[in-house]
C-alpha cells in the first residue's frame, strides 16, 4: 500500500569524463540550430499556406456570390478548372511536407552520444556526494550558490523532485528526503511545476517515515489527505503510521509531541554510515577541515638534480616539501602547458571507466568508491610519453622499466576516488608477482581545479591542492618491502571544474641499488 522503492545498482555511478560532456555541449548547441531551422521552415510552410488560403478565400467570396455570373466569364471557368486539377494538388504536396526530417535526422545521428538513464542517475548521485562532502544543503544547490561560485544554474521544483525520486529509487531516504523537502519549498513559494504537491508529499511523507520520524511523517501526511482526500495510500499510510506511533508512544510511556516547525534541512537527520570507516575524516579534510600542521622547521625547499643527473644539471626540478613522515614532495613546473595538452589530446579517445581490482576475484572492476575515466599511454604512442617517462626517472632516481604505463585519468563534477593503497596487500596479486609491488607513486597535476579536487591523506591529516603542471612523490613501500599504511589516500570530490592528472606507478623491479633494502620492517 505504499510506493516501493526500485533498488538500482550501485555501480551505476559514472558520470562522463569532462572532455565528453564539453562536446555534449557543442552537440547541443548544434541541434538548438538545428531547430531553429525546423521552426524557420515550418514558418515558411505556414505563410505559403497563409498566402494560398487568403487567395483562395478572396476568390471563392467573389464566385459564390454570384456562381452563374462568375462562371460565364470563360477565363473564370477556365481558372476553376485548373485550380482545381493542378492548384490544389500543389497545395496538398506543400501540406504534406514534413520539414521536421532534418530536424529528425539530426536527432538520430546525435542520439547515439546522448547520456542514458544510468549517467543521469550517476550524474544526480555526484550531487549528492557533493553535498555529502561539502556539507552543501539542497537550497544552496538549487540556488547554484557553491562556495566560491554563484551562478544562474538553477534547480527548479521538477529538478529537485527528481533527484529526490532517484535517491528514493535506489532506497537513500536521507537524501530522498532532502531534496523532496527543497522540492516542496520552492513549490510553496511560488514556483511553477509539472509536479503536483499531492505527488511531493506522497514521496516525501514515506521517506520521512522511513527516516524514523513519525510525528513528522503523520503531518506530512494528513497534509495530502487534505489536498487529496481520495488517493490511493494516504489514509491507509495515515492510519499505519497512527497506529504505529500510539504503539511506540504507549512502549515508552511517553506523551505525544507534535513534530519540529523547523522545516527538513541538511543536520535534520544523521547520515546513515556506510563501508568508509574514516568518511568524516576523509570528508572533513576534503574541506580543508582538520589538517594537521607540520612543524614548519621540518619542511625545507630545495633545487633536486637527480643526484647530478646531467639532464637536471642545468635545470634542476624546484622541490618543496608537503610532509615529513610519510615524506611527500611536490615538484613545480614538471610538465609545460603544451605536454599537458598533448597528453591529454593523446588519451581522450582511449578514455573510459577506471577499474579496481576486486580484493577477493583479483578481476578488474568498476565501483561507485572510483568514478572516473583513465586511459593508459605507452612511450611509442609520442615522443612527449617518452619524455616524461624519462623525466620522472631523472627525478627519482628510480628506473622505470618495471613502472607501470603512464595513466591519465579526467575526474569531473563529483569524480573522485575513496581512501584506497597504491600498493597491493600480501598475498600479491598475480600480476604483481613478475615488478613486485607497486613501490611509490608520482603524481602529475594536469589542471587547476576551481574547488574541490583534493589529494587527502587521512591517517596524519594532511590536504594536497591540484595545481597544475606540477607534480608529487612519494614512496609507498619501506625500504624492506612492507607496506606504509599511513600512505592511504584519496583523490576528493571535484565540486566546480575538471580535474586532469597523470600517474606513475613505479614497481620494485629493478630498484634495487636504487633504493636498497632497510634492516628493519620500518626503515
Amino acid at each position: 500500500d505504499r510506493p516501493t522503492p526500485c533498488l538500482l545498482n550501485l555501480t551505476l555511478m559514472c558520470l562522463r569524463f569532462a572532455g565528453q560532456m564539453t562536446d555534449l555541449v557543442y552537440t547541443e548547441k548544434e541541434l538548438v540550430q538545428s531547430l531553429k531551422e525546423y521552426i524557420k521552415a515550418e514558418e515558411s510552410k505556414l505563410a505559403a499556406i497563409k498566402s494560398w488560403a487568403s487567395k483562395l478565400d478572396a476568390l471563392t467570396r467573389v464566385s459564390t456570390s454570384d456562381p452563374e455570373g462568375y462562371l460565364a466569364h470563360p477565363v473564370n471557368a477556365y481558372k476553376l478548372m485548373k485550380r482545381l486539377n493542378s492548384e490544389w494538388s500543389e497545395l496538398e504536396t506543400l501540406v504534406l511536407q514534413n520539414p521536421s526530417d532534418g530536424f529528425i535526422s539530426n536527432m538520430s545521428i546525435h542520439r547515439q552520444y546522448f547520456p542514458d538513464e544510468e549517467d543521469a542517475t550517476g550524474a544526480a548521485k555526484a550531487l549528492m556526494r557533493l553535498q555529502d562532502t561539502y556539507q552543501l544543503d539542497s537550497e544552496a544547490f538549487s540556488r547554484g550558490k557553491l562556495p566560491g561560485l554563484h551562478t544562474n544554474a538553477l534547480l527548479t521544483v521538477d529538478d529537485c523532485f527528481d533527484m529526490g525520486k532517484t535517491a528514493y529509487n535506489d532506497a537513500d531516504y536521507y537524501h530522498a528526503v532532502l531534496w523532496l523537502q527543497q522540492s516542496l519549498k520552492q513549490l510553496d513559494a511560488g514556483e511553477e511545476a509539472v509536479i503536483s504537491k499531492a505527488d511531493i508529499l506522497d514521496y516525501l511523507s514515506y521517506s520521512v517515515y522511513q527516516m524514523g520520524d513519525l510525528p513528522r511523517a503523520i503531518e506530512l501526511t494528513r497534509r495530502l489527505v487534505a489536498i487529496d482526500p481520495k488517493h490511493d495510500r494516504a489514509g491507509g499510510n495515515l492510519r499505519y503510521f497512527e497506529r504505529l506511533l500510539t504503539k511506540q508512544l504507549n512502549e515508552m510511556n511517553q506523551t505525544y509531541q507534535p513534530p519540529s516547525e523547523e522545516p527538513i534541512q541538511l543536520g535534520t537527520y544523521s547520515r546513515p554510515k556506510d563501508h568508509l570507516p574514516e568518511r568524516e575524516t576523509y570528508e572533513a579534510l576534503c574541506r580543508g577541515e582538520g589538517l594537521q600542521m607540520v612543524r614548519r622547521s621540518r619542511l625545507f625547499c630545495r633545487y633536486q638534480d637527480g643526484k647530478r643527473n646531467p639532464r637536471l644539471l642545468l635545470k634542476p626540478m624546484k622541490e618543496e616539501d608537503e610532509w615529513d613522515s610519510p615524506h611527500i614532495v611536490r615538484y613545480l613546473e614538471v610538465l609545460s602547458h603544451e605536454e599537458i595538452e598533448k597528453i591529454k589530446e593523446l588519451a581522450k579517445p582511449r578514455l573510459a571507466r577506471a577499474t579496481v581490482r576486486d580484493p577477493k576475484t583479483g578481476v578488474l572492476t568498476t565501483a561507485n568508491y572510483r568514478v572516473s575515466k583513465s586511459a593508459w599511454l605507452e612511450a611509442e604512442d609520442d615522443v612527449v610519453i617518452q619524455r616524461v617517462n624519462q623525466r620522472i626517472e631523472d627525478i627519482t632516481g628510480l628506473t622505470v622499466d618495471t613502472a607501470e604505463l603512464l595513466q591519465v585519468a579526467n575526474y569531473g563534477v563529483g569524480g573522485q576516488y575513496e581512501p584506497h593503497f597504491d600498493f597491493s596487500r600480501r598475498p600479491f596479486d598475480s600480476n604483481l608477482k613478475v615488478d613486485g609491488n607497486r613501490l611509490a607513486t608520482f603524481l602529475n597535476y594536469m589542471s587547476d581545479v576551481a574547488a574541490g579536487g583534493a589529494t587527502v591523506f587521512p591517517d596524519f591529516g594532511a590536504a594536497i591542492w591540484p595545481r597544475k603542471g606540477t607534480a608529487v612523490f612519494w614512496y609507498n613501500l619501506f625500504r624492506s618491502g612492507e607496506g606504509d599504511y599511513r600512505t592511504r589516500h584519496a583523490a576528493c570530490p571535484v565540486l566546480v571544474g575538471s580535474k586532469w592528472v597523470s600517474n606513475k606507478w613505479i614497481h620494485e623491479r629493478g630498484q634495487e641499488f636504487r633504493r636498497p633494502c632497510g634492516l628493519t620492517e620500518v626503515d
